[in-house]
């Protein structure tokens, strides 16, 4: 609880910024857990969300939620003004109504960000510029931060992951964000290593895992109790993975990837094996329709009742469907990420540093294969090789996501309920 300058008691309101409603289920986990724990530490709490999509974020969230950012206008409202390629018209669209545009928007945010105690960016995966440009995400970024620290909020970042950061201005929007924060926190040392080229100071900067680590128990479906003849291996799928590893990411890279997975599904499928695709976004959803058409085409259409390919909506659908899993062959982080919650014997195939970091912070080194080079041969040998250790595999991931979760409990109450950290004045604390 908070006290007015009269005297007169204020609820916390918590802003929470990031990547929801995009169809990106990591992220829709990541703000169910972190505003499940702060609902705890503040039942009579206020929280708002700053997003990408309003409407899916109050609806699936239940709290009110404002776009990161009004300065794109809506389809409809666009189409006049959008056709011309005369350069004059555009110059004068750009001096007639996106400068005004922006401005106003600088005032929107000044006005929600009035009424807000805390801005918190929990980790989602928008310190970056592969999938978008200096003036995208490391803009919006910097924008809500420095508001909020005109207006004396406190700045929190909460086990975030940076990178890839291309551009020169995307470094320093990053940079100047970041330096700006009362608090900060990251997932791994390989986000300190990308911070640090950027010529951020990460010296004195705590590493948390993932929040999702911290998901509520009663969240979780209940232990798979198998019933087939066979085992069900999950194979999580990703639209365009490369692009995380290069800045101009070839198409050959994301061919091969496309190859080698239907290998290893020809492989299973033609083995004792049932298999059931996974998603983690929605725009993995074609990436399923060209695997199976892949299969089709090489001839392979014995998969009826073997295959199953049931696009997961919502967190809870993705949580049932690992759950009926066996082993897990993942792509995407939060796939590989929830396999672990789920004690799931898991193999990765990386394509960020934070992939690399998650696996072989749970022990998992070896069961890991990077988007550059894959090949059906890797992918295949490291599975054979999950399999065969998955029992032993199964205690050592419990024990790990368990001092995940202590390690994030202790995050919580540093930042809800322990140590004040004051508006003027960045502290940091280190946990290693």
């Amino acid at each position: 609880m908070q006290f007015s300058s009269h005297g007169r008691t204020q609820r916390n309101k918590i802003a929470f910024f990031g990547l929801f409603g995009v169809g990106n289920l990591g992220n829709e986990i990541t703000l169910q857990t972190i505003l499940s724990h702060a609902r705890k530490y503040f039942p009579d709490g206020q929280f708002i969300c700053i997003c990408s999509d309003v409407t899916d974020t109050s609806l699936r969230h239940k709290l009110s939620a404002y776009r990161i950012s009004t300065r794109y206008p809506s389809q409809s409202a666009a189409k006049w003004y959008m056709r011309s390629t005369n350069p004059v018209i555009r110059l004068l669209r750009q001096l007639l109504i996106g400068i005004p545009r922006e401005l106003l928007d600088w005032f929107r945010i000044f006005h929600i960000l009035i009424g807000v105690n805390t801005l918190m960016f929990p980790g989602t995966g928008y310190l970056t510029d592969a999938y978008s440009n200096a003036l995208g995400w490391p803009y919006d970024v910097f924008k809500w931060t420095v508001l909020a620290k005109l207006l004396r909020r406190k700045v929190m970042f909460i086990s975030v992951v940076a990178g890839p950061i291309y551009r020169p201005l995307s470094r320093w929007f990053i940079k100047s964000a970041l330096s700006l924060a009362h608090y900060r926190s990251f997932r791994d040392t390989s986000t300190l290593t990308c911070l640090k080229k950027i010529g951020l100071s990460t010296d004195n900067d705590p590493i948390y895992p993932d929040l999702v680590f911290s998901l509520d128990e009663a969240v979780l479906p209940p232990p798979h109790v198998h019933t087939r003849p066979r085992l069900v291996i999950g194979i999580g799928l990703m639209d365009d993975p490369g692009r995380y590893s290069v800045e101009t990411p070839s198409n050959s890279t994301h061919l091969s990837y496309r190859h080698a997975l239907a290998a290893l599904l020809h492989w299973l499928l033609s083995r004792d094996y049932d298999v059931r695709l996974l998603i983690g976004d929605v725009y993995d959803v074609p990436v399923t329709r060209d695997l199976t058409e892949l299969l089709r085409h090489n001839g392979f259409i014995g998969t009826r009742g073997r295959l199953f390919n049931e696009p997961a909506a919502s967190v809870g659908q993705l949580l049932s469907q690992l759950a009926s899993t066996d082993l897990v062959v993942a792509t995407r982080f939060h796939n590989v990420l929830l396999s672990l919650l789920l004690e799931k014997p898991v193999m990765a195939i990386t394509f960020h540093h934070k992939c690399s970091s998650l696996m072989s912070a749970m022990g998992l080194s070896d069961y890991r294969q990077d988007i550059n080079g894959l090949t059906a041969d890797g992918l295949i040998e490291r599975f054979r090789a999950l399999e065969t250790n998955a029992d032993k595999l199964k205690d050592s991931i419990k024990q790990k996501t368990a001092e995940c979760a202590r390690a994030l409990d202790e995050q919580y109450d540093l930042i809800f309920r322990g140590r004040n950290i004051p508006v003027d004045e960045p502290r940091f604390l280190v946990w290693r």
